[in-house]
């Protein structure tokens, strides 16, 4: 890499925090921003997977950590935060990326159900933003990238409460954006279309459902995790220091075709 890009996409010397990451998406996008020069904090609610992917970066020759905590609880996650700032660093970037999906037909879906993904997708977004940015403001820097989604725009069957929820993290990630803009925080969303991942194996191997989307694709295909890398490194370095509440979707087209 030549000294200009390393410049605007090299993050040496940056502290990243990416939710979720012991698995799926958040898995490569923590190991991307170490590969780019981060020291990765590593997040998940069991040890033992936090472990496998901190080992797995270590072994790659990158600088991880694990943080092992609750995302969906407020008083775990200030708790998970103060011991991150004090024992690794202060945090530069933070990717809120875990979150869940469950399929049921709307007037099927159960009240519990529902308010257990709008706890997992969109308060753990808030809970863990405000936190970070709290360490950040003092600070005036910092980057703050949400996980939104495809569905941030558009609708399925049997999946409306993670469309609502999707929805209300893409505008959460812009109030955040103009609260926090004059303390020198830049908060964007990523938005993935449909990646071959754990949680989707089920829809991957399902030859009509995988028809559908090639077709409904203009590129014509699954997106495989590693694609989303670059947007999250762009989004977390100083090649997009006048971005700010933006949404980057990274979906092969399928917001841009009808």
């Amino acid at each position: 890499m030549s000294s200009f890009l390393h410049r605007l996409f090299g993050l040496d010397g940056r502290i990243a925090l990416v939710t979720g990451s012991s698995g799926g998406i958040g898995r490569a996008l923590a190991t991307g921003l170490a590969q780019a020069g981060a020291t990765v904090v590593v997040n998940g609610r069991t040890l033992s997977t936090v472990e496998a992917v901190v080992a797995e970066i270590r072994q790659a020759g990158g600088t991880a950590h694990g943080a092992v905590f609750d995302v969906t609880s407020s008083s775990a996650v200030k708790d998970g935060i103060a011991r991150i700032e004090q024992d690794v660093g202060p945090l530069d970037i933070l990717i809120n990326n875990a979150g869940i999906q469950r399929r049921t037909p709307l007037e099927d879906y159960p009240e519990e159900t529902w308010h257990e993904l709008m706890t997992a997708n969109l308060d753990s977004v808030f809970f863990v933003g405000q936190a970070v940015a709290r360490a950040m403001i003092p600070r005036k820097r910092g980057r703050i990238i949400n996980i939104c989604s495809v569905q941030s725009e558009l609708g399925r069957p049997s999946i409306a409460p993670y469309t609502a929820s999707k929805g209300a993290v893409k505008m959460l990630t812009k109030g955040m954006a103009i609260d926090w803009g004059k303390y020198g925080i830049r908060v964007n969303g990523l938005g993935p279309g449909y990646f071959r991942t754990e949680l989707n194996k089920a829809l991957v191997e399902d030859e009509k459902f995988s028809s559908w989307l090639a077709g409904r694709t203009p590129l014509g295909r699954w997106g495989e995790t590693e694609e989303l890398v670059g947007a999250a490194v762009f989004l977390s370095s100083d090649a997009s220091t006048f971005v700010n509440g933006h949404i980057l979707y990274v979906d092969g087209g399928i917001t841009a075709s009808i």
